[in-house]
């Protein structure tokens, strides 16, 4: 008697249909779509979480520069007197540091000043 794949095959479909939940139409009902559908969803996915680091970082940017600008200096000319005063803080800290604690960015834009100045 030959085998069949029964169970097997419920549990796999179980599984599909299970990752298309919330799904329109037959994106959530028909097999051969559901599994187009999430392997499309899986290549958005993989390429979104590359992406997603790149929108913060310039998020980011945007912010440090928005605020360097303010103090009178240009974001290159900040980055440059980070380097050069030692200070090792990420971009992520620093646009932190510029909207919920102005003074003690101040006192680093000062410090790079110095810095740059020298």
């Amino acid at each position: 008697m030959r085998t069949r794949k029964g169970a097997a095959r419920t549990k796999a479909k179980r599984r599909l249909f299970k990752r298309a939940k919330g799904f329109r139409g037959g994106r959530r009902n028909l097999i051969r779509t559901v599994k187009e559908t999430i392997i499309r969803s899986d290549v958005f996915a993989y390429r979104d979480r590359r992406t997603r680091k790149r929108d913060f970082r310039r998020l980011w940017i945007t912010r440090i520069n928005a605020a360097v600008r303010q103090r009178g200096l240009r974001y290159s000319e900040f980055i440059c007197g980070l380097g050069k005063a030692g200070i090792g803080l990420n971009r992520k800290m620093l646009s932190e540091m510029a909207i919920h604690d102005p003074n003690a960015f101040d006192a680093i834009v000062e410090q790079v000043k110095e810095s740059l100045a020298v």
